[in-house]
This record gives structure tokens, sequence and C-alpha cells, in this order.
């Protein structure tokens, strides 16, 4: 530890979040919090110029999706501890998230002493990742991922298209795009499209713009 703490950079794009985080981790004896980011991008600009202890970001913001910033921060500095802080509570978001390299994964509900000891921990070379958490990253596992080509047929879905259309809009044949609808089904365990997308959102495998 540095003599000025811990430092942290703190991305969220909500003004209100961000400024709340800051005052939180700020508030510690320990922990300098040196720059604050709205985007993606803006967290890779920051984290290259300041070389934080500790980044803590929400996992959606503007521009780049959160899985590739952690990524990229992970591919810029081998020893990037990230901590995502975010309201969403879906398997796939997290499992994605800490595929990616996040060093920890709080819901933004906890309380702020779980924050704050989120940061130290993970600081120290630990990880965060609450039992639940965990628990939901294991049943992600254990289940087959939807391909990119179910995904975004499970994408244009949501957007109420109808399989004739779906097939359409991707340039195949609509027995294709019947085809890939059964099996995301079978693999979300959905009983037909509108459960599909209900149990894809609470999942986070699509999210809502």
């Amino acid at each position: 530890m540095s003599a000025q703490g811990i430092r942290v950079l703190v991305a969220d794009d909500h003004m209100v979040v961000r400024m709340g985080l800051v005052a939180i981790l700020s508030h510690e004896a320990d922990i300098q919090v040196v720059a604050e980011a709205a985007n993606g991008q803006q967290v890779l600009d920051l984290a290259r110029a300041h070389d934080p202890d500790v980044i803590v970001m929400d996992l959606r913001m503007p521009g780049l999706p959160g899985d590739q910033v952690i990524a990229a921060l992970v591919a810029q500095n081998a020893n990037a501890r990230v901590i995502v802080v975010t309201i969403h509570k879906g398997d796939e978001a997290a499992y994605q998230a800490l595929r990616a390299g996040a060093r920890g994964y709080l819901l933004k509900d906890v309380p702020t002493e779980d924050i704050v000891a989120g940061v130290r921990t993970v600081y120290r070379g630990g990880l965060c990742i609450p039992p639940a958490i965990a628990d939901q990253v294991a049943r992600r596992l254990a289940r087959t991922a939807l391909s990119p080509r179910e995904t975004e047929v499970l994408t244009l879905i949501a957007e109420g298209l109808s399989n004739r259309e779906v097939a359409g809009q991707l340039g195949v044949t609509e027995a294709t795009a019947e085809k890939h609808m059964t099996s995301l089904l079978t693999k979300l365990g959905a009983k037909d499209r509108t459960h599909a997308v209900r149990l894809a959102l609470e999942r986070g495998i699509l999210t809502l713009d």
C-alpha cells in the first residue's frame, strides 16, 4: 500500500451512484479515490493514466460492454484488480464478468461496509464473490451456453419479431430460424418465446436498454 492508501478508480455512468461510491470509499483512511469514470472508454484511459490499485466499476455503461472493459483492463495490466458493483443479478452477467477477469462481483444493494471490505480483499489479492453469486455462476457453468446465432435470434424475438421476420432479418430460411428457436428454448428450459425472453433478462443474457 502506498502512502496515500489503496488507490481506487470508481466508474459508474449514474452520477449519483458514482458520487455515493466515492463518498463511501473516501471516508476510509486507507483508501484514496484517484479518478472517476462515466463510461467504458474512460475506465481504460484513466486506468492507464493513474494505474489504480483497485477499479470499482458498474457492469453496464455507455460504450464498451462491461466484460470487454474488464478484459481490456486485464490485457493492459495483468495485475488489474476489478470489482464489479452492479444491479445485475443474473448468472450470465456474473459469469461473463468473472470470466473476463473481475476479482469481485457485488450487487448495489449490499451494505456499504461490504464494498469497502471488498476493495481491501481484492487489493490483498483475494476474491470478493458472495456465496449467492458463486452459486449462480456454478449453476451457469452446468448449463449449455447459447451460441452467438441463438443469442441473435433471442434478441430479435425480444424485439417482437416473428420467426419469419427473424429469418428475413438474418438472411436464413424460416426453417433455420425455427431450428435456432427450438434449440434456445431447450437450452434455457423455456416453455415458449415469452418465457425465453423473461429468463434471458433475469439471467443477464439480454438487457433492456
